[in-house]
C-alpha cells in the first residue's frame, strides 16, 4: 500500500507555473506517486494558460497576475491580486477535490494567511521555503525599512504556524531553526535535485554556436539579482580585449531585467555574440541548447541571499556534464564542488578570465564535467531527495 493513499494535498506557488516550476512538479508528481490526491494553485505563464487542466493526475488550477512586478510599490498590486485568486481557487479545490494539507511555496511568504481560515477546519500547513523573502528585497532594492522588516515578521509568521518546514539546503535550515524558531525535527532538508532519468542522451547541435568554435551557456531567470550583465561583461572584455572573436553566448531566460540586458549588450558592441532566447518552456530543447555548449556560467550578484541560495541551474550543468564558471559564493561553492571554478564575486574581468582558461583545456571541461555529473547521479539527484518530502509527509501524517 502506497504511504500517503487516501492522503488530499494542495500546492500553492506564485511565482511560476505548474509545470513550468521543475521543483514544485517534482514535488506533486512524488506526492502523487506515494498515493495522494494533488492539486496545484499557481499563476499563468507563457505556454501555461489554461485556467484548469490535469496532467498526470495533478490537478492545476491557474489564475492572472496583474503584473511582475519591480519596484516596490508594484508589489502592492501583485501579491495582494495573488492572494486573492488563490483563497478563491482554494475554495474551488475545496468543494471539488477537497484537501487536508496545504503545501505553500515562497515567495512571498503571505500564504499562511490563507492557511489561518482552514486552520479552523483542522487542515495542515507545510511552509516550503524557496527563498529568502527578505534578503531577496534587499538584493531587488538595496535597501531595508518597514517593507523589509514586514518580510521578517510574514517570514516568522509562516515558520510559527507551519506544522513542517521544508529547507532547499543547510542555510535555509539553519534560517528556519534560528530566526523561524522551528524545531530541527520539524526541518526536513529537501534539495531541488533534477530527474536524470528524464534526460536521455542529447546530441550536440552546432547550430547554437552560431558559426563560432566554442559555446558559453547561460540558463535562468534574468532579474536584477541575477547579475546577466556580467554575462554582457565578461563577453566584452572576450571579444573586445582578448580579441576572441570565436567564443559564442547563449542566454536562457525571461525576466523583468530582460531588455535592459538585450540593450546593454548593443551598448557593448556584442549582440551579435549573445544570443537571448527568451524563457524556453520545453525541457527537451533547453537540454540540446546545454548539451551544445562547452561551458556554462552562473552570474548571480553576491548578497545575502545568493550566498545562501542553491540555484536549480547548477545543478542542471552538472547533470549535463557541463564545467561551470560561477562567482564565489557559500552554496554555490557546497553544490558544485570541483566541478565549477569560482571567479571573484561580481568581478567580470575574473569571470572571463575563468571562461577563457576552461575553452583552452578541453581535457579540465571533461574532467569537471564528470565530476559534475557523478556528484549529481550518486548524492543530489530527485530520487534522493524526494525521499526526504515523504519523510516530511509522514511525519505530518504520523504514518511509521
Amino acid at each position: 500500500m502506497k504511504k500517503l493513499h487516501g492522503k488530499k494535498i494542495l500546492i500553492i506557488v506564485e511565482n511560476l507555473p505548474v509545470p513550468f516550476d521543475r521543483r514544485v512538479w517534482q514535488e506533486a508528481k512524488a506526492l502523487k506517486n506515494m498515493g495522494a490526491t494533488v492539486s496545484v494553485i499557481c499563476p499563468k505563464g507563457r505556454g501555461f494558460t489554461k485556467s484548469f487542466e490535469i496532467i498526470q493526475k495533478i490537478a492545476i488550477y491557474r489564475h492572472n497576475l496583474p503584473l511582475e512586478a519591480r519596484r516596490p510599490f508594484e508589489y502592492l498590486l501583485e501579491y495582494p491580486a495573488a492572494l486573492i485568486w488563490e483563497f478563491i481557487l482554494s475554495i474551488k479545490c475545496f468543494f471539488q477535490r477537497g484537501f487536508d494539507v496545504i503545501h505553500a511555496c515562497d515567495p512571498p511568504d503571505l500564504v499562511f494567511l490563507i492557511v489561518v481560515f482552514y486552520k479552523l477546519f483542522g487542515k495542515k500547513f507545510i511552509f516550503d521555503h524557496h527563498d529568502l523573502s527578505p534578503e531577496l528585497y534587499i538584493a531587488k532594492f538595496g535597501k531595508r525599512g518597514i517593507i523589509y522588516r514586514t518580510l521578517l515578521l510574514l517570514e516568522r509568521l509562516s515558520f510559527r504556524i507551519s506544522d513542517i518546514s521544508i529547507a532547499t539546503n543547510e542555510s535555509f535550515r539553519d534560517i528556519a531553526i534560528s530566526r523561524g524558531k522551528k524545531k530541527p525535527e520539524d526541518v526536513f532538508m529537501v534539495r531541488s535535485g533534477p530527474e536524470t532519468e528524464r534526460i536521455g542522451k542529447v546530441i550536440p547541435n552546432k547550430k547554437y554556436k552560431n558559426g563560432r568554435k566554442y559555446l558559453v551557456g547561460y540558463l535562468g531567470v534574468i532579474g536584477k539579482q541575477d547579475g546577466v550583465h556580467f554575462l554582457v561583461e565578461a563577453c566584452n572584455y572576450l571579444v573586445n580585449k582578448k580579441k576572441r572573436k570565436d567564443i559564442q553566448f547563449i542566454c536562457m531566460g525571461g525576466g523583468t531585467e530582460l531588455e535592459n540586458i538585450k540593450q546593454y549588450a548593443r551598448e557593448k558592441n556584442v549582440s551579435d555574440y549573445i544570443e537571448f532566447t527568451g524563457m524556453i518552456n520545453r525541457r527537451k530543447l533547453i537540454f540540446e541548447i546545454l548539451g551544445s555548449t562547452d561551458v556554462c556560467i552562473a552570474t548571480d550578484v553576491f548578497n545575502e541571499m545568493n550566498d545562501k541560495s542553491t540555484m536549480n541551474k547548477i545543478m542542471e550543468y552538472m547533470v549535463m556534464e557541463k564545467p561551470i564558471v560561477q562567482f564565489d559564493l557559500k552554496e554555490g561553492k557546497l553544490t558544485a564542488g570541483s566541478a565549477s571554478l569560482y571567479a571573484q564575486p561580481d568581478n567580470s574581468v575574473d569571470m572571463a578570465e575563468k571562461i577563457l582558461q576552461l575553452i583552452e583545456d578541453p581535457e579540465k571541461r571533461k574532467e569537471m564535467g564528470t565530476i559534475g555529473y557523478k556528484r549529481i547521479i550518486n548524492e543530489m539527484a530527485w530520487k534522493y531527495e524526494k525521499d526526504n518530502l515523504i519523510k516530511a509527509y509522514m511525519k505530518l501524517f504520523c504514518i511509521d
